[in-house]
Order: structure tokens, then C-alpha cells, then sequence
């Protein structure tokens, strides 16, 4: 009798000792969630053999792209990035917009006034360590609005520049409350930071990205 006794309390022992390691016993912590909006954006690489940008997926590529306002026998060929439809849904701002990589390769002279139509002047300005020289257009009829900035790299060879145009359109064009001013500054984030991925192939003279 005394040995089932001596068994049953050494099974007691066993079942409590599992009790306490599995209710007892410290827990991994769980993971953080991940917040969507703090994750960067899937990027892609588009290149030349001249140079090299990188955009988000999500972005429309037209690799057959050309500027026309200079007319159709003054076409600057490069590649075209749209944004997104979300970006402009339920905004001001028109899904035509883009961002442009462009070359001029026989420019004697790369400055960003000779990728503006209008007669605009070019001022120099630095960001991210990079020197450009820059010029801005902005065209307005039947409520909409063209902004064109252009990003131009001196002494680059071809003379490469990057295009901004924004096309938006007057809140006063739709009935109250339908749709919003879209968000210039994240906007101008999203493309600068397109612009600073920009990597080319045959460096300026004298500079260095």
C-alpha cells in the first residue's frame, strides 16, 4: 500500500512540476505591430548606360518618353515616372502628374532654363550636397494649374536634369466638400527624394553626388 501512496505523491510532484514550467515559465514578448504608414515603399531601379534612378513600385514607368513643348522637332527624350492614382484620388491634384529624368546631349551650356519653354532664369542652389541649377514655370486656364520645376546638373555630360510637372486643379471646380487640396509638401518630399536617388553613369566634371 505504502509504495501506490509513495507513487501517486511522486506523480503529484511530476504534474505540478509541469504545471509551473508551462503557466510559470517567462514568455517571448510579442512583436511590435508594424504601423503601414512608417514602412518605407517597395523601390525598383530604372537605368540607362548614362544613369540610374530609383522609384517606388507603385509609380508608372514610360521609358519611351519625350518632353514635347519645344515642339515635335525639339522632342527631350528620358523616362517618365506618374504617380500612383491613389495619391491624387479625392485631391486637387491630377494623376497626370510626373517626375522626369532628361538629357540634353548636345547642350553647350546645362543649365534649367533650356528644359523651360517660358523664358525663366536659372538660379543655383544646393541640396543634399548636390549643386543643380534650377528653374520653375507655373501656367494657369480653365481651372487648372501646370507647376514645372526643373533640376538641371552643370556639367554633366549629356546634360541630365530632372523635371517635376504638377498638375492640379481649383477646389472652387467641384462642390463643397468633395474633394481636398493635396498635400504639396509630401508630395515635394516624394519626388525630391526620387531626384536624390539619381546616380549618373559619367559624373560632372568637378562634382561630386
Amino acid at each position: 500500500m505504502l509504495k501506490y501512496v509513495i507513487g501517486a505523491g511522486a506523480l503529484v510532484i511530476v504534474l505540478g512540476a509541469a504545471y509551473y514550467f508551462f503557466m510559470m515559465a517567462p514568455t517571448a514578448p510579442p512583436e511590435p505591430a508594424i504601423d503601414p504608414a512608417q514602412t518605407p515603399p517597395a523601390t525598383s531601379t530604372y537605368a540607362t548606360s548614362t544613369f540610374s534612378v530609383m522609384y517606388p513600385l507603385d509609380y508608372i514607368v514610360d521609358p519611351e518618353y519625350a518632353y514635347d513643348q519645344f515642339g515635335a522637332d525639339k522632342l527631350i527624350h528620358g523616362v517618365k515616372l506618374t504617380i500612383p492614382g491613389s495619391m491624387a484620388t479625392g485631391t486637387t491634384l491630377s494623376a497626370d502628374t510626373y517626375i522626369a529624368v532628361e538629357q540634353l546631349p548636345r547642350a553647350r551650356n546645362c543649365t534649367a532654363d533650356i528644359y523651360i519653354r517660358q523664358d525663366v532664369r536659372a538660379a543655383e542652389t544646393t541640396d543634399n550636397g548636390m549643386q543643380y541649377s534650377l528653374a520653375t514655370s507655373s501656367t494657369a486656364g480653365t481651372g487648372n494649374i501646370y507647376e514645372e520645376m526643373v533640376y538641371a546638373i552643370p556639367n554633366s555630360s549629356p546634360c541630365t536634369a530632372v523635371r517635376y510637372v504638377i498638375h492640379s486643379t481649383s477646389a472652387a471646380n467641384y462642390e463643397p466638400g468633395l474633394v481636398q487640396e493635396f498635400d504639396w509638401v509630401k508630395l515635394m518630399e516624394a519626388f525630391d527624394t526620387i531626384r536624390r536617388s539619381l546616380q549618373l553613369q559619367t559624373q560632372p566634371t568637378g562634382m561630386t553626388p
